[in-house]
């Protein structure tokens, strides 16, 4: 487990790019975000895709995925609309895990049963101040 603070939402999507850096040469992996609404997630997603030449992310609340392309795919999932599990086949989900690229997927603890048991867990809490986040990365074999 790493652990980093940031005080701004830039230096959160520093962090994204350099979890992006340190995995990139996978053909596949699942990014699974936890944290409250409005703590940052986007941001780091942002970065995350940065790495990859990506620069219009945005928050697919209402679509509930985007897909982006860049040197790699990146598959944007945010579950905060999903009822339970069973909404998860509504979306393809099943055929995101079957592609190549990085699925990086909000309010994973919405969905604790289908998440892959290699997946890389990144949680985001606030900390002290308007801009102040912790930032925990679990399950990342790679260098950090």
């Amino acid at each position: 487990m790493t652990e980093y603070l940031t005080r701004s939402p830039e230096e959160t999507e520093a962090i994204g790019e350099k979890l992006a850096a340190a995995i990139g040469d996978r053909p596949f992996a699942f990014v699974a975000l936890y944290g409250e609404m409005g703590v940052g997630k986007t941001a780091f997603v942002r970065g995350f895709c940065r790495r990859f030449g990506i620069d219009r992310v945005k928050s697919p609340t209402y679509t509930v995925v985007n897909e982006y392309r860049g040197t790699a795919s990146v598959f944007h999932l945010d579950l905060y609309r999903l009822k339970d599990e069973d909404d998860l086949l509504s979306v393809g989900y099943d055929d995101y895990l079957a592609r190549r690229g990085f699925l990086l997927c909000e309010w994973s603890e919405k969905i604790p049963g289908a998440i892959p048991k290699d997946a890389i867990r990144v949680t985001v809490a606030k900390t002290d101040g308007e801009n102040g986040r912790k930032i925990t990365v679990e399950n990342c074999p790679d260098t950090l």
